[in-house]
C-alpha cells in the first residue's frame, strides 16, 4: 500500500519555510494563490495566555498570518477595539475598525454592532457595563481564546529541512549515499566533478584485476557518473568505484558478497537515463533488468534472443529495452509486459549493435553483413540501408557499432572492422573519415565518442587507443593500453576518463 501525501501538506511545509526565513511576500502570495493557510503558532499555551492577558502586541502579528473563520476574527478584533477604547487609544481602535477586512465586512453586514463601537470611540468615558452587558472583559477574553485556539496547531520547527534530512539519512542507510558524501539536493545526487575541457587520456589512473579465468566483456559508466559497471565472461556483474579501483561496498548487496549475475557470459550493459536501472544481456540470449542500488532483478527475459545479446539500450522514457543479437535480429521488449513488442528483420548476419536516434523515433543497427540499417520504431520498416566505404572489392566489412554525434544529430559515427572510422549522414554519405594509418594490425574493434563530440576514440586490435580530434581531423595521440587482447572501452559521461578492458583479465581507467 503506497503512502498518500496531501498536496496541502506539501504547501504548508513550504509556507513554514517561507515564514521562518522572512520570505513574507512569497508567503502571502503562496497562501493567497493556493488558498492554503499554515495556521500554526509556536505554542498554543502561550497564544491562549496572550489573549487571556490582553497582550495584543503579541497576538496581532500571529493573527495576521492565520486564516480564521470570519465570525471568530470579528469577535477577536471587536475585543481589541473595546480594550483600546478603554485605554483611550482611540486612534488605534479606529485604525483596526477601518483597516481590517473582518471589521469592514462587519460594517456592511452588521451595521448596528459596528456603530456601537463607533459610539464608544466618540464617548469621553468608558463604561464596562455598556461594553460587556452580559459578561466581563476577562470572561470575554477567555471565550475568544478558547474559540481561536481550536483553529490553530503547533508543529515542530523547520519541517522542510527535517524531512529532507530524514530522506538523506534513509538513503545513507540503504547504501544509496555513502556517509560523508556531499549531496546536490536539486539534482538528487552526490555531485560529480566535471571537466571543463575535453582532452585525451595519457596515463593510467587505476587498474582493476579480475580472476585468472575471468575478464570483462563489457563495461559502462552510469549517466550520473557515479558508477562503473562491468559484465564478465563468468556471468558476474560488478559495480566499481573507478577512483579507487575497488568494488563499491556502500552497495549493501556487494558488501555482503552478493552480486548481480547471469548463467553465461555477460556481453552487453546499459543504464536508464536516471542511472537507477541497469540492463544486461548474456551469451545465452537472456536479458535482465536490475535496480542498481539494491541489486534486485526487476525483470528477466528468458527468451529475448536465440543467441548472444550483443547490445542493450533503454528507450528515453525507460519503459522499453532495445536489443541486438548474434541471431541477426533487433528487438524491442516491454519492461512492464516482459514481452517482445517489436521485431526488426533484414540483416543477413550478426547484429553487433543497435541504438536509438537522438529523438527516439528511429533505430540504427550495425551488422557483420557490412550494413547499417535505419528503422522506423513505430512501423518497424527499414527506411535506409548503407555501407561505409569498403577497403577491398567484394569484402563486406563488419560494422562494430554506430554512435550519435553530439554536435550534429543528423550525423553518426560509424566504426567498422577496418583501419578507418567515418562520420556519416543518416542517408549514408561520408562527411569525414579518420584512419589509423596502418595497413595491417590497425583495424578498429571498438569506438567511443567523447560526451561533447570533440574526440573520437578508437580501440585497435593492436591494443592501442587512437585519439582523433574532430576539430583538426587528425590523429592527435596514440596510447598503448594493454599487452594484447583488447576487448572494449567506455567513456565517463562528463570527465576525461576512459575505461578499457582486455581478455588478459584487467580493466584500466585512463586520465589526461
Amino acid at each position: 500500500m503506497s503512502l498518500q501525501i496531501e498536496a496541502q501538506d506539501v504547501i504548508k511545509v513550504v509556507l513554514q519555510f517561507c515564514k521562518e526565513n522572512g520570505l513574507n511576500s512569497t508567503y502571502q502570495a503562496l497562501q493567497t494563490e493556493c488558498q492554503v493557510s499554515l495556521n500554526t503558532v509556536d505554542s498554543i499555551e502561550t497564544f491562549i495566555s496572550d489573549i487571556q492577558n490582553g497582550r495584543w502586541d503579541a497576538v496581532l502579528p500571529q493573527v495576521a498570518s492565520l486564516k480564521l473563520p470570519r465570525r471568530k476574527l470579528e469577535d477577536l478584533y471587536e475585543q481589541i477595539v473595546l480594550e483600546m477604547v478603554e485605554l483611550r487609544e482611540i486612534d488605534t481602535a479606529r485604525a483596526i475598525m477601518r483597516q481590517t477586512q473582518a471589521m469592514v465586512q462587519m460594517k456592511q453586514e452588521e451595521p448596528e454592532r459596528f456603530l456601537k463601537m463607533e459610539h464608544l470611540c466618540q464617548r469621553t468615558y468608558f463604561d464596562p457595563r455598556e461594553a460587556y452587558p452580559d459578561s466581563s472583559k476577562e470572561r470575554r477574553r477567555a471565550q475568544i481564546a478558547q474559540l481561536v485556539s481550536t483553529e490553530v496547531t503547533v508543529v515542530p520547527p523547520s519541517r522542510l529541512m527535517a524531512l529532507i534530512g530524514q530522506a538523506l539519512k534513509y538513503q545513507q542507510l540503504q547504501g544509496m549515499l555513502p556517509p560523508g558524501t556531499s549531496f546536490d539536493l536539486f539534482r538528487g545526487t552526490a555531485p560529480v566533478k566535471q571537466d571543463e575541457e575535453e582532452t585525451y587520456p595519457t596515463q593510467e589512473s587505476k587498474a582493476i584485476k579480475f580472476g585468472k579465468k575471468s575478464h570483462p566483456e563489457c563495461a559502462r559508466f552510469s549517466p550520473d557518473g557515479q558508477y562503473l559497471v562491468t559484465g564478465s565472461v563468468d556471468g558476474f556483474i560488478e559495480v566499481w568505484d573507478y577512483l579507487t579501483g575497488k568494488l563499491k561496498k556502500d552497495l549493501t548487496y556487494q558488501a555482503e558478497g552478493t552480486f548481480m549475475m547471469h548463467d553465461d557470459a555477460v556481453l552487453s550493459l546499459n543504464f536508464s537515463r536516471d542511472s537507477e536501472m541497469l540492463c544486461s544481456g548474456s551469451q545465452d540470449g537472456k536479458i535482465k533488468v536490475w535496480k542498481i542500488r539494491t541489486g534486485q532483478c526487476l525483470r528477466k527475459y528468458e527468451n529475448a534472443h536465440t543467441q548472444g545479446v550483443t547490445s542493450v539500450c533503454f528507450s528515453r522514457d525507460g519503459t522499453q529495452i532495445l536489443s541486438s543479437s548474434f541471431d541477426g535480429l533487433v528487438r524491442v521488449h516491454g519492461l512492464k509486459s516482459g514481452k517482445v513488442i517489436k521485431e526488426f528483420r533484414g540483416h543477413a548476419s550478426y547484429v553487433n549493435d543497435a541504438i536509438y536516434t537522438a529523438e527516439g523515433s528511429k533505430i540504427m543497427s550495425s551488422s557483420s553483413d557490412g550494413t547499417v540499417r535505419v528503422w522506423d520504431v513505430k512501423s518497424t520498416e527499414c527506411q535506409n540501408v548503407f555501407r561505409p566505404p569498403q577497403s577491398a572489392a567484394g569484402v563486406e566489412l563488419t560494422i562494430n557499432s554506430t554512435h550519435l554525434y553530439p554536435k550534429n544529430t543528423e550525423q553518426i559515427v560509424v566504426c567498422a572492422r577496418s583501419s578507418a572510422v567515418y562520420i556519416m549522414t543518416m542517408q549514408g554519405q561520408v562527411v569525414k573519415s579518420f584512419s589509423s594509418g596502418k595497413r595491417e594490425g590497425g583495424d578498429f574493434i571498438a569506438c567511443w565518442v567523447s560526451p561533447h563530440g570533440d574526440w573520437v576514440y578508437c580501440l585497435g586490435e593492436d591494443s592501442n587507443l587512437y585519439c582523433f580530434s574532430m576539430q583538426t581531423s587528425k590523429l592527435e595521440h596514440l596510447l598503448k593500453l594493454h599487452d594484447a587482447g583488447a576487448v572494449g572501452l567506455c567513456h565517463h559521461p562528463h570527465r576525461n576518463l576512459i575505461a578499457t578492458f582486455a581478455d588478459e583479465g584487467v580493466l584500466k581507467v585512463w586520465k589526461p
